[in-house]
């Protein structure tokens, strides 16, 4: 079976309980993890180690949080020297990231899917209105007392900014999607959506610009996508879009599940290929 999650936030005691109380068959079942697993690196290690341990496979992509430098961690690394720390903590548990080779995954019913973890951040091109600069989304945003932690803990070491970071993980990724066949269904993870119209249930909606990037949209109708799997949003559920499930899995905050009920820990993803 194919179960994906996000936003699993295990620095609070909850959340922790949670994830340590997930089932699964190790001997068959595969786990996607749509990023924000974690703060710290040794709260992220002992998410990995524990969720490898239950899963026969499991696949992470990066959030924001996973990308933090905060004072919990004074020794912590910047940007891409902090990604590249990830990325080796998952190697140690086997975990596939998006700089691996993208697994193929045979459903029950013997078709085959290509997974493809990404690693796409944010451009603040999610704006409203549209015919905003960036930097006047951002000064509204201000205005409107919403700034999202990134803006303070998130370091873009050796880019200059999010958006030139940003940049050079869309020419990365759309380069590796580009060499995949087109003969198998591809099934797309990011930790953010991939539409912009998926963030219109947010509130305050000032919050968007900081939720993912227009660039990446196009992709859905250039390459075979037949599933998407992202987080971010902390806002459970599906949507279909041109024919394609967008399927968000946040577990999020505590707080957050006392006006989601119920919630899933973990959603299953099967029934959604075709």
């Amino acid at each position: 079976m194919l179960m994906a999650a996000s936003d699993l936030h295990v620095s609070h005691p909850e959340n922790r309980r949670i994830v340590e109380s997930v089932q699964a068959d190790q001997t068959s079942d595969w786990l996607i993890l749509a990023g924000d697993v974690a703060d710290d690196l040794s709260e992220f290690e002992w998410a990995i180690r524990t969720l490898a341990a239950k899963f026969y496979r499991v696949i992470w992509v990066p959030g924001n949080h996973e990308l933090w430098c905060t004072a919990r961690e004074p020794l912590a690394l910047p940007g891409e020297l902090r990604y590249r720390q990830l990325v080796d903590i998952c190697h140690r548990y086997g975990v596939v990231t998006p700089e691996d080779e993208y697994p193929v995954y045979t459903a029950a019913g013997g078709q085959s899917f290509v997974i493809a973890p990404l690693f796409v951040l944010y451009d603040y091109s999610f704006r409203h209105p549209a015919d905003f600069t960036p930097q006047q989304s951002l000064e509204r945003a201000r205005r409107a007392g919403v700034v999202c932690a990134d803006e303070y803990f998130l370091k873009t070491y050796p880019y200059p900014d999010i958006q030139s970071w940003c940049d050079e993980r869309v020419r990365f990724t759309e380069a590796r999607l580009s060499a995949v066949s087109r003969d198998c269904p591809l099934i797309l993870v990011n930790h953010f959506p991939m539409v912009q119209g998926l963030t219109k249930q947010l509130q305050p909606q000032e919050f968007s610009i900081w939720c993912g990037t227009r660039r990446v949209e196009h992709w859905l109708t250039r390459f075979p996508v037949c599933l998407v799997v992202y987080g971010h949003l902390h806002l459970q559920g599906s949507s279909l879009i041109d024919g394609i499930p967008h399927v968000e899995v946040s577990l999020g905050y505590p707080r957050d599940r006392q006006e989601r009920q119920p919630f899933h820990v973990v959603t299953a993803l099967d029934s959604l290929l075709t």
